[in-house]
């Protein structure tokens, strides 16, 4: 027995060194860095390398929001107007540099959120043990394993003893796996990345690295991620605006030629219109709104990997999301006790020891419920867990051993019981290991009166049933009856006996038998605390969650019916079901159980084929592959395996869940204020296209000049447009559905508000104009000064939060872009570059009170003509 234990110190302590190497390399906590060691095998599956600086300045150029910019910049130049072209490269060139860093910098965290080495392995070569690199085993290798091991490859099972190992990272199980030489496929074979929690043994290797089951998931993730949502609708944005521009440039460029206006003239004049039409800062508002999100989100913990992964989650319709450590803790916990006498919860967080037990409401300590204390105390000293309290090397407590065992611990704990005085009350002097085929574990203790007690748990159809027991049928039959009912809600059960005994001559073979049932206990690994607030948070946006997990159905089913995912009537479809082709339509469920990766993908690539927005989030080996096929891929930063943490777009470094809301709420406020941005921009490109259509017909051949397009056009669609982008979320973007996919950037009612507003400043620049010429006033000067003026109106009308203070980056664009407007009328160098006289200060006084009026206007269509929700029977409302 205490071999045994020494020989659990010894590999705790190496796997204390290791920890500790790990912990200096990547700057993190000893704990933390050991949860995020991962290891491949000689032929290395590797974290995503570096990319080239010139490689993430090409993606960024290719991106269709660039090429506007560039196009736009090729037809100022085109013009002769330099100021303007170098303008646009300036933004071309901030644009790209923000996409550049902060891939950069996401990059770098996600490296130090990695592992950087994988542990030795302990490998029996030339008839001697030697420990090697973990790269270096190759295929028929004996390798030995013990408590704290990261498994180093897959292998067979030659020996072992109570060796247990800890999948969840590949399968979603969250309760480790009994090894045994002489077990099934999944018993008696290892896989690499697994980690052993209990026990030792003797694996010979069989595959490694892409050969390995990490390998073949890890193969899977391949496929590139797509243009998200906004890009899409950018796009085809793109493609109609060039040719209405195009069209509409024809028509001024026919309607100059036909009054007799210079050819040259008319032609620098369509191609002045043309980029006034063109939102060349579009590309800037984006960038910056996305670098703002990305922001806010690093200060919540959240690792943006891909800027556009920001404005695909404000369009996400649908969360498809891991169980194991994603909703859940990731750690079992004793939750549920039951005796003869009665039943009781146990409250608390981790493997903290701090915490209550509550029985009919109340709590209750170890002087108040003598029989939870004779259920919790033969629980505690059948155990081989331990906890290790927070110290310099971990930050919280920790699970040394058997997570169940250890979950049995805490409960004693949180009742008042002492783990060392037990053991010094009742030493251990005999015992039978746990085994498959018995399903129980069994020790013996010297009482301190003399005799020998035993103490036995295992699982309810091991233990509730003679000879084993002695109680009678009645009491078995209570007893049966609750472990399948917490079965059904999702508990591992465990049962719990003893015996006392005077006699020590007793053959071992008896020591089970004739115990009396002391009680029940339910233990799970128990969600997250907000995670249930999540999820009802995103359906309250209109967002659709759904479970999928490697899990068994029941403890599916218990999580996501606590959760809010399903209620307790709906069909939980397993991979069985997936694989066999009788699932039906995978859209028309919420919880998917013992799912392998390739059925995650199925699952994943199903929702998005009924034309929704899918967002995953997972942890595990097993989910990588799903993360990278979904739309936005969410991993875990802190448990999540390196393969889950490069497949995906958001690492959310603390594992907080509700993270995923916070990102989902900057991702509607990009797209709103993207959407804002293009109702002020196009309604001024609208306003400077009817002034130059309708001018020539109110007797103004030639309305403004094509460098006073040029400069309003700098003007309005600069600083102010790129302000725009910074507005804060309006207050009600988490209480409506999300946009259809399938919707333009236009839609939703903004066309007509476009119009309108551009309409309306056309005509009241229009209306100026024509009073300012039958008056002998400098009309062309004053159409230039209202019409940028109004723009400018309209901006400081857009805003999300009219009378605060939340974006005051706009404020000031706004006074600095009318300063330099009145200064291109007063300026004698601005105005011989632009063509203007200066106004007396009555005509000023007038401009400025008309300018007013788009404001005022923009305001009213905000009340009168709101922008209309997405429908609720759309199917992004709906779900499916």
């Amino acid at each position: 027995m205490n071999e045994r234990r020494r020989g659990s110190r010894r590999a705790d302590s190496g796997v204390g060194r290791f920890r500790r190497t790990a912990s200096a390399a990547t700057g993190l906590s000893p704990d933390e860095a050991a949860r995020r060691l991962e290891f491949y095998g000689p032929n290395e599956i590797p974290a995503e390398p570096r990319t080239p600086v010139w490689r993430r300045v090409l993606r960024q150029l290719r991106d269709p929001l660039i090429l506007v910019l560039l196009v736009a910049a090729v037809l100022t130049t085109a013009t002769g107007d330099l100021s303007d072209a170098t303008v646009i490269l300036l933004v071309i060139t901030v644009n790209t540099a923000v996409g550049v860093v902060q891939e950069a910098r996401a990059e770098q965290a996600v490296m130090a959120l990695s592992a950087m080495s994988a542990p030795t392995a302990r490998v029996v070569r030339g008839g001697g043990e030697r420990s090697l690199p973990a790269a270096e085993v190759v295929p028929g290798d004996l390798v030995l394993v013990a408590e704290g091991d990261i498994v180093p490859a897959d292998g067979g099972v030659l020996a072992a003893a109570s060796l247990l190992a800890d999948e969840s990272s590949l399968t979603g199980e969250s309760v480790p796996v009994d090894k045994a030489p002489d077990g099934d496929t999944s018993r008696g074979t290892v896989s690499a990345g697994t980690v052993i929690v209990r026990g030792r043994g003797r694996v010979m290797v069989t595959a490694t690295g892409a050969d390995s089951a990490l390998g073949r998931i890890a193969s899977l993730v391949g496929a590139a991620p797509g243009l998200t949502p906004l890009q899409h609708r950018l796009a085809r944005f793109g493609r109609i605006l060039a040719a209405v521009t195009v069209a509409l440039c024809a028509v001024v460029l026919a309607l100059g030629l036909v009054r007799g206006q210079p050819v040259e003239l008319m032609i620098v004049t369509a191609i002045s219109l043309a980029v006034a039409a063109v939102p060349e800062s579009l590309p800037a508002v984006v960038t910056l709104a996305l670098a703002l999100g990305a922001r806010r989100m690093a200060d919540r913990r959240a690792i943006v990997r891909r800027l556009p992964a920001v404005e695909t989650l404000g369009s996400v319709t649908v969360i498809a999301t891991d169980k194991t450590g994603t909703l859940t803790e990731g750690r079992m916990a004793t939750e549920r006790l039951w005796t003869p006498c009665g039943e009781a919860t146990v409250m608390g967080t981790g493997y903290e020891p701090e915490g209550r037990v509550i029985r009919d409401g109340e709590a209750v300590t170890a002087d108040d419920a003598p029989d939870l204390v004779a259920l919790l105390r033969v629980a505690m000293v059948c155990n081989d867990a331990a906890l290790e309290p927070p110290s310099d090397r971990s930050t919280g407590w920790r699970a040394l051993g058997d997570p169940t065992e250890a979950a049995l611990l805490v409960a004693g704990a949180r009742l008042g019981l002492d783990r060392a005085a037990l053991e010094r009350e009742l030493p251990r002097v005999e015992e039978i290991p746990f085994d498959s085929g018995r399903k129980r574990m069994t020790t013996v203790h010297r009482r301190p009166e003399g005799g020998l007690r035993v103490a036995c748990k295992g699982a309810p159809e091991s233990m509730l049933r003679p000879p084993i027991l002695a109680d009678g049928p009645d009491v078995l039959a209570r007893a049966a009856a609750q472990a399948e009912a917490l079965a059904r809600r999702g508990y591992r059960v465990l049962a719990v006996a003893s015996a006392d005994h005077e006699d020590t001559a007793e053959q071992p073979r008896t020591w089970e038998s004739d115990l009396s049932l002391l009680g029940l206990v339910g233990i799970l690994d128990p969600p997250r605390s907000a995670s249930q607030e999540t999820m009802v948070a995103c359906k309250r946006a209109g967002i659709v969650p759904v479970l999928v997990t490697g899990d068994h159905p029941l403890t599916a089913r218990a999580v996501a019916e606590r959760l809010g995912i399903a209620s307790r009537d709906e069909e939980v479809t397993t991979g069985v079901r997936i694989r066999e082709g009788t699932a039906g339509d995978l859209t028309g469920v919420r919880v998917y159980a013992r799912t392998t990766p390739e059925q995650k993908l199925d699952i994943v690539q199903a929702w998005r084929g009924a034309g929704h927005v899918v967002a995953m989030t997972g942890d595990g080996v097993n989910d990588g592959p799903a993360l990278r096929r979904a739309d936005i891929g969410v991993a875990m930063g802190r448990r999540g395996t390196e393969v889950a943490r490069q497949a995906a777009d958001l690492v959310l470094a603390d594992d907080n869940p509700a993270t995923i809301v916070s990102a989902v709420e900057e991702g509607r406020r990009v797209y709103a204020n993207v959407r804002r941005f293009l109702l002020y921009a196009l309604a001024g490109g609208t306003a400077e296209i009817l002034v130059m259509l309708l001018g020539p017909f109110l007797g103004m051949p030639l309305p403004l000049l094509p460098a006073q397009i040029l400069w309003i056009n700098l003007l309005t669609h600069g600083l102010p447009g790129v302000a725009l982008g910074a507005e804060p979320v309006a207050p009600d973007a988490m209480r409506h559905p999300p946009r259809p996919p399938e919707e333009s950037v236009l839609g939703a009612g903004l066309w007509p508000r476009i119009l309108v507003m551009g309409a309306f400043v056309a005509t009241v620049t229009l209306v100026a104009g024509v009073w300012a010429r039958e008056t002998g006033r400098p009309w062309q000067s004053m159409m230039f000064l209202i019409l940028g003026a109004t723009q400018l109106g309209v901006a400081l009308g857009s805003r999300a939060r009219p009378g605060s203070l939340s974006n005051p980056f706009l404020l000031v664009a706004v006074a600095v872009a009318l300063s330099l407007q009145a200064a291109g009328v007063y300026l004698p160098g601005l105005r011989n570059l632009l063509g203007t006289e200066p106004l007396p200060p009555t005509d000023l006084a007038i401009a400025c009170a008309l300018s007013g009026l788009g404001h005022v206007v923009m305001r009213l269509q905000a009340r009168l003509r709101p922008e209309r929700p997405p429908r609720e029977g759309s199917p992004t409302a709906q779900g499916s």
